[in-house]
């Protein structure tokens, strides 16, 4: 297939160019419709904003420019089947997971995944197998689940229907994924991959292993975290029907998925996915020598270390910058007030995330704002890093997501907390991974680390009310 053609988005020109007259959603009518005292930046947006009309085909039922898309990209990323996602993986991770299992049924999943994992075990209401990943010591972060802590789980539950993982971490590292698909994979269990951040690891060398070459058989891509689709743009890609039904996954992304979904997103897969595609050896050569650049004028920042890019491991695309002497989000707040925006503090480690550099990167900016942090004083930072998490092994909530719906629930003081089922999950965001599951039993470890990332100023997320002095448990029958 000629991965340079763009059906939707090309089928989406054609309708603007005909100057059509709405008498048809949204209420916008092609950008005509604005507040009058305002300014309109999103003029040239809007005509593409359009609804399933005659010749734009439908999501949930593609049958024409938006089927012609999505084989498209099926036939890129080298696998059976691709939908397009306008809710976000959020919607893929819910999706696959639905299709998996059923009610009751045991699933083995990664403990530190992104919280629409455990919103999608509950609404499947199925009963997971926790397996919590080891200290990665050359980056201080949790990031490599073993083969062997695999193993030992699926021996422990031989039950379990499915097994959920999430590759690579928010800062791009990576494991050995293939040899753990091939475990899984002896006993026919289906591998379904959260790979939010790697749709770029199809490329092949530098870069990582792309989880769809490892064999999983389910994967999802947040095409917008690194690639030229706007946000909430994803893909969900059925490789092996072997397992998992497409049938069943477009089922359940009905369900999940707006039924007013957004052509310009969907237009902007179409469009990432001919871009990457066609990516070429001299544009990655020009795209990793703006980064060495990047990198090498952030290297210049006093007492901050870089990370090194370990080949086939970590994603190029990350940088991530640290210290034990200074805090990095002191660091971050001066390089906003420059107008350098990272993507994220987390541990003292300060992440940014790179493009797909097409044109020259203006470095004056960048240079500038060195400069300028460069005769700041920075606060200290107190304490080597060391990642800040509890070590569960293998775990399983007590009570099945069923059973903790009947239990009331109540607001406790932290000193009454430890030992109590949470009611709620406590999640630290960016980057959305849990500390405290909902029916997870409290211990004083968790309440430790959690206390640590609020002196941090991290942003957590909750459904309870005055975090810093209680949470929300269950009241457990007797």
């Amino acid at each position: 297939m000629d991965q340079r053609q763009t059906p939707l988005f090309n089928r989406l020109i054609e309708h603007v160019d005909t100057n059509p007259v709405s008498f048809h959603v949204p209420g916008h009518k092609n950008g005509r419709v604005f507040p009058s005292q305002k300014t309109n930046p999103f003029q040239e947006m809007m005509p593409f904003d359009l609804t399933e009309l005659s010749g734009l085909d439908d999501l949930h039922q593609p049958e024409g420019v938006i089927q012609e898309a999505e084989e498209l990209a099926a036939d890129y990323f080298q696998v059976e089947r691709t939908f397009f996602l306008v809710n976000g993986t959020t919607s893929g991770n819910l999706a696959m997971i639905l299709a998996a299992c059923s009610p009751g049924d045991e699933i083995l999943v990664q403990r530190n995944s992104h919280k629409s994992i455990m919103h999608a075990l509950e609404l499947a209401g199925a009963r997971p197998i926790f397996v919590s990943p080891d200290d990665d010591e050359q980056v201080s972060r949790v990031s490599v689940i073993s083969r062997e802590t695999i193993r030992e789980a699926i021996n422990r539950f031989p039950s379990i229907k499915a097994v959920v993982l999430t590759y690579p971490d928010y800062f791009g590292s990576t494991y050995d994924l293939e040899r753990i698909v091939e475990l899984c994979h002896e006993k026919n269990l289906p591998v379904l991959v959260d790979e939010a951040h790697g749709a770029h690891f199809r490329l092949g060398l530098p870069f990582p292993k792309s989880a769809i070459d490892c064999g999983a058989d389910v994967v999802v891509h947040s095409a917008h975290k690194t690639l030229p689709a706007l946000t909430m743009g994803s893909y969900l890609h059925v490789c092996s029907s072997k397992r998992i039904s497409p049938k069943r996954i477009a089922y359940y992304l009905q369900m999940v998925q707006t039924s007013s979904p957004s052509y310009a997103v969907m237009a902007s897969l179409d469009l990432a996915r001919s871009f990457l595609a066609t990516r070429t050896e001299k544009d990655l050569k020009e795209t990793f020598s703006q980064i060495r650049a990047i990198r090498e004028e952030l290297s210049s920042l006093q007492n901050v270390s870089i990370q090194p890019i370990r080949p086939g491991i970590d994603d190029p695309l990350k940088t991530t910058l640290y210290s034990n002497d200074f805090d990095m989000r002191d660091l971050d707040g001066q390089l906003q007030a420059k107008g350098i925006y990272a993507e994220m503090v987390q541990n003292n480690q300060l992440l940014l995330i790179h493009g797909f550099y097409d044109e020259q990167f203006d470095y004056s900016r960048l240079k500038q704002a060195v400069k300028s942090v460069n005769t700041l004083e920075l606060n200290n930072f107190h304490g080597k890093i060391k990642s800040r998490h509890v070590k569960k092994e293998i775990q399983r909530l007590e009570l099945s997501y069923q059973e903790l719906h009947h239990l009331d629930a109540e607001w406790v003081p932290w000193s009454k907390a430890v030992g109590r089922l949470a009611a709620e999950t406590i999640t630290p965001y960016p980057p959305g991974i849990p500390l405290i599951l909902q029916g997870e039993r409290i211990h004083d470890k968790e309440l430790e680390v959690l206390h640590s990332k609020e002196k941090l100023f991290q942003s957590i997320q909750y459904d309870g009310h005055d975090l810093k002095r209680g949470m929300t448990v269950y009241r457990e029958q007797q």
